[in-house]
């Protein structure tokens, strides 16, 4: 039973005070945390794709205006500029929002829809949560080294063709839910993002070839209802692991989900 999701209801402001100083301990971190940020661009495509992805850009939601969806390809055309080409060399970690910079009406950001404690509004640069959520599905699939990311509180709809697993995005809010990936491997990596024709597509790249093969899979999927009335949804990511070498296979852990439904899941009791 996973109490602690219960929703909890706060001030103005109480937010007011958090945001003020999360945000402040975030900027100390950045520059006083002793990382190496990964700050080098190149234009030219590194040698070896090692992992892609790529996510539809409009999708028909009830309730919300599609010009929302339109302000979101605008925001991540923004956002994408500031992260294409991107190198991470060996040691350096990659930040999201560090790279992207605060999305702001000054920048050219457009509202977009996000969501906040379990209910959808428009705001400023809204929608870069896709952004994170491919970097962070590619990023599973190499061995860099997710040093921060933050899962999505609510589950927002019910899986209607769903390709990847349930809680493996990755949620940003600026600046202090940040993504961030650290190259521990001896070769340079380069991050590739760009707003397609129907489609948000990224790639890692890298210097050499990757020997390992990752793929990501479930495992402890259970919908739980809460001592409060409402409904969890719960589950464990691994990755599987493929030497191309020697053969070899393993598991590794990923992370656990622990989100609110913002709908009540079918439970068949029978199984």
């Amino acid at each position: 039973m996973n109490n602690e999701l219960r929703p909890k209801r706060r001030s103005a402001l109480r937010r007011f005070a958090g945001t003020y100083f999360y945000t402040l301990k975030r900027y100390i971190y950045w520059y006083t945390g002793g990382l190496s940020f990964a700050h080098e661009y190149d234009d030219k495509f590194l040698a070896w794709k090692v992992a892609s992805h790529h996510t539809p850009l409009l999708r028909k939601l009830k309730d919300v205006d599609m010009q929302y969806q339109y302000n979101k390809i605008v925001n991540l055309k923004l956002a994408c500029s500031k992260l294409d080409g991107l190198l991470l060399k060996p040691g350096e970690t990659f930040s999201y929002w560090k790279c992207i910079g605060h999305p702001t009406r000054r920048k050219g950001y457009k509202d977009g829809i996000v969501l906040y404690c379990g209910t959808f509004g428009p705001s400023v640069g809204g929608g870069l949560c896709q952004l994170s959520n491919l970097i962070y599905w590619m990023t599973l699939h190499t061995p860099l080294t997710v040093t921060e990311r933050y899962r999505h509180s609510y589950d927002v709809f019910p899986d209607s063709n769903r390709t990847q697993p349930f809680g493996s995005g990755a949620t940003c809010v600026y600046p202090y839910r940040d993504l961030m990936v650290r190259n521990d491997t001896m070769d340079t990596w380069q991050l590739r993002v760009k707003v397609g024709s129907e489609n948000l597509e990224g790639e890692w790249r890298c210097t050499a070839p990757v020997r390992v093969e990752y793929e990501i899979v479930e495992k402890e999927h259970r919908f739980v209802r809460e001592y409060w009335g409402g409904f969890s949804r719960n589950n464990e990511l691994w990755r599987r692991c493929h030497d191309l070498t020697t053969g070899k296979e393993w598991e590794e852990y990923v992370t656990e989900n622990h989100a609110l439904t913002m709908y009540a899941p079918f439970l068949d009791t029978k199984k």
